[in-house]
């Protein structure tokens, strides 16, 4: 997404999160760590960033520790996979066994988990 311009959208000593204008939608990067300290920050921030009918595409590859409050946020669970609009990107290992053990690494909208 070159010439896109970088905004800020949340930032404390264990997270940063950034958008910048993607076609169609919001491109989102997580830096750092989530945990219940900064969940509620990221659904706030992630929030802000949705758009009608369109997905909020999340890059997840910069998170170095995520727990079940992060996830929850990310992956949203208790939501029908229609109705979910989160999209995950670069997701890790780590973040993959998680959602694996969780029992949500089989929802569609996470572009590199296996079905």
């Amino acid at each position: 997404m070159s010439g896109a311009e970088e905004r800020l959208l949340y930032q404390d000593g264990q997270l940063t999160i950034t958008v910048r204008a993607a076609p169609g939608a919001p491109d989102v990067t997580l830096m750092g760590e989530v945990d219940a300290t900064n969940s509620p920050a990221l659904a706030a921030a992630l929030a802000s960033c949705r758009r009608q009918d369109a997905y909020v595409d999340v890059d997840t590859g910069g998170l170095t520790f995520v727990d079940v409050s992060g996830l929850r946020v990310l992956a949203m669970p208790t939501l029908p996979p229609s109705q979910r609009w989160i999209r995950l990107h670069n997701v890790t290992p780590y973040q993959r066994r998680l959602l694996s053990m969780m029992g949500w690494y089989h929802q569609p909208r996470t572009d590199n988990l296996p079905a």
